[in-house]
């Protein structure tokens, strides 16, 4: 019987010791793990090697962890953690708005870091079908179609990362219940996660402006004071 598949994981992190120690916990636990130092290295690994995860720092020579991370959105939907060593949460939020799933700030636990990724790994991935088993779920203009994992606005495919997916998953599963951002987090990165909880407010951000679902007006994702984000009807 053959082996089963072994999880990848890039780490690109121009700190060496601390990307060779990273490497070693990765492989410890039983993922295939390899290395870059430099921004541009760090997209061409990911084109080559296709890895299930992305460890990514932010400060990296040639090109910056943001840039890098927007570079890898045009051609992976991989999950990719961020990692800073800057307390700025501007910085943070930026990464997540170019497609980063989560961030870590440095210094971090070995083993908080391995509990993210097999946490990540626990969402499903992307899945094609070859028959539609539910009916998409709709909102005036918006389709949700939780098997194929596509979504539609105006009969126009949108293109949403793993975590904005989920994220609308999640809401649109429960229309009528307004979520609170830890029932959210606990259905999209699980009950174990221990991130900061508006983590979920810049996720929610982007999917509003990828569904053209201003804020002020919206017809979607609508915000519940004190409590949290619940679906609106799409008119």
């Amino acid at each position: 019987m053959a082996e089963p598949r072994r999880s990848s994981v890039l780490v690109i992190d121009d700190e060496r010791p601390l990307a060779g120690i990273v490497a070693s916990y990765l492989n410890k636990a039983g993922f295939d793990t390899a290395l870059a130092y430099t921004g541009p290295d760090g997209v061409s690994s990911a084109q080559d090697l296709d890895p299930d995860v992305i460890i990514l720092d932010l400060g990296l020579p040639g090109i910056d962890g943001i840039e890098v991370c927007r570079q890898i959105r045009l051609f992976s939907d991989c999950y990719i953690l961020m990692l800073t060593a800057r307390a700025d949460e501007v910085d943070k939020l930026i990464g997540l708005s170019v497609g980063a799933d989560d961030y870590l700030t440095k210094p971090f636990s070995p083993r908080e870091l391995i509990a993210r990724v097999n946490t990540v790994l626990r969402r499903p991935r992307r899945q094609t079908h070859v028959a539609q088993l539910t009916a998409p779920r709709e909102f005036g203009r918006l389709q949700v179609d939780a098997e194929g994992r596509d979504v539609w606005v105006d009969d126009q495919q949108v293109g949403l990362t793993r975590t904005e997916f989920d994220i609308l998953d999640a809401l649109s599963a429960r229309p009528n219940v307004a979520l609170s951002r830890r029932q959210i987090i606990d259905a999209v990165w699980g009950p174990g996660w221990a991130g900061d909880d508006h983590v979920v407010d810049v996720h929610v951000a982007n999917l509003r402006k990828k569904l053209d679902d201003p804020p002020a007006e919206p017809r979607y994702i609508l915000t519940v004071r004190g409590v949290g984000y619940r679906m609106g009807p799409g008119r």
